[in-house]
C-alpha cells in the first residue's frame, strides 16, 4: 500500500471507528477528537505505525496551529513507545515553536508551556536511555520555563525542583551515587523551603528515593529491603496509587534474582502497572510494552 493510500484508508478508519470508542468513555464526539483518540489507542494496542499515519494526517490537516501543536505532540508520545528520542524531541520541537508564538499573547502561559513541552522530551530520552539528551532538554526546560514574566504564575522553586529531580535520576543510572544522593537532598531542601510549592510537588520526591535506591549498588539483603520499602511507599503515597510507573519499577525489582521474594510478585505488578498505563503519556509509553512483555513471559494475559 502506497503511503497516501494508507493515509487515506486510515483516515477513513478513523471517522468510522472512533467515534464509538468516544461515545462509549461518555466524551462529545467529534471527527477530530475522534481521530486523536483512536490513534491514540492504536498506540495502545501496539499498532504504531498505524497511530503514527493517523497522527501525521491530523497534523497535515490541522484547522489552525493550537490544533495542529496538539497532534505534534501526542506523534511525540507515539515515538516514546518504541523508545525513538530524536524522532520524539523533533517533534516537540514543532509544539516548542508553536509556544513561541504565544509569548506576546500570553507570556505566563507561553513560557511555562515550553518548558513543560521540553521537559516531556527529557522524560521520553530519559526513558530511551539517553540520558545526555535527557540532560540537555531538562536543563533547557528549566530555562525556557524561568523566563515567564512577571507576575509569575509559576515558582522558580518548581523548576529548580523538577531540575533536580531529573538530575538526581540522571547521576545514579550514570553511576554517580554520591551525586544521585546529594541531589535527593537536595530536592527535599527545595520543597521544605517553599510550602506552596510542595502540595502539588511532593508526591514526586517519595518516587524520587525510591528510583535512586532501587538503581544504586545493592550489596547487602538490607539494601533490597529499603528498595522494596520505598517502593511500596511511594505507590502509597496519596496521588501515585495509579501511577503505572511506579509498579513497573516494583515489578523491576521483583525481576531481579532472589530466592527470598515470590515467584509471582513480578507478574503481579506487571498485571497492576499494564491496567494503569492507558493514558496517552510518556509513562504509558514506557510501561504499556515492557508490561506486557513481562506477562507473556509469565504466560498471563494483560487485563
Amino acid at each position: 500500500m502506497n503511503t497516501s493510500r494508507s493515509f487515506r484508508v486510515v483516515a477513513v478508519l478513523s471517522l468510522c471507528v472512533a467515534p464509538a470508542i468516544l461515545r462509549s468513555q461518555g466524551a462529545p464526539p467529534t471527527p477530530r477528537s475522534d481521530s486523536l483518540r483512536l490513534a491514540a489507542q492504536l498506540d495502545l494496542d501496539g499498532e504504531y505505525a498505524k497511530a503514527r499515519t493517523l497522527f501525521q494526517v491530523l497534523i497535515d490537516g490541522a484547522p489552525d496551529p493550537a490544533s495542529k501543536m496538539q497532534a505534534q505532540r501526542a506523534l511525540a508520545i507515539s515515538y516514546a513507545f518504541t523508545a525513538d528520542c530524536a524522532a520524539a524531541a523533533a517533534a516537540e520541537e514543532k509544539a516548542i515553536d508553536y509556544w513561541k508564538t504565544r509569548e506576546q499573547a500570553e507570556p505566563q502561559n507561553a513560557f511555562y508551556q515550553e518548558g513543560e513541552v521540553s521537559n516531556e522530551a527529557a522524560r521520553i530520552c530519559f526513558d530511551a536511555g539517553d540520558y545526555s539528551g535527557a540532560e540537555r532538554y531538562y536543563r533547557r526546560g528549566s530555562e525556557l520555563g524561568l523566563k515567564e514574566p512577571e507576575p509569575r504564575t509559576h515558582p522558580a522553586s518548581l523548576w529548580d525542583f523538577r531540575l533536580t529531580h531529573a538530575l538526581a535520576r540522571i547521576s545514579i543510572r550514570r553511576g554517580s551515587v554520591d551525586q544521585a544522593f546529594g541531589l535527593v537532598t537536595r530536592a527535599r531542601k527545595i520543597l521544605d523551603d517553599d510550602k506552596a510549592m510542595a502540595v502539588q510537588q511532593e508526591r514526586f520526591y517519595p518516587y524520587l528515593q525510591a528510583y535512586v535506591t532501587l538503581y544504586a549498588p545493592h550489596s547487602i539483603p538490607a539494601d533490597d529491603q529499603l528498595s522494596e520499602r520505598l517502593l511500596k511507599e511511594a505507590i502509597a503515597f496519596k496521588g501515585n496509587e495509579n501511577d503505572p510507573y511506579l509498579y513497573w519499577l516494583l515489578a523491576e525489582f521483583y525481576l531481579r534474582p532472589s530466592p527470598a521474594r515470590p515467584s509471582d510478585a513480578a507478574a503481579e505488578q506487571c498485571q497492576k502497572a499494564f491496567a494503569r498505563a492507558t493514558v496517552h503519556n510518556p509513562p504509558t509509553a514506557f510501561v504499556r510494552p515492557r508490561a506486557k512483555a513481562c506477562l507473556a513471559a509469565s504466560k498471563l494475559k494483560p487485563r
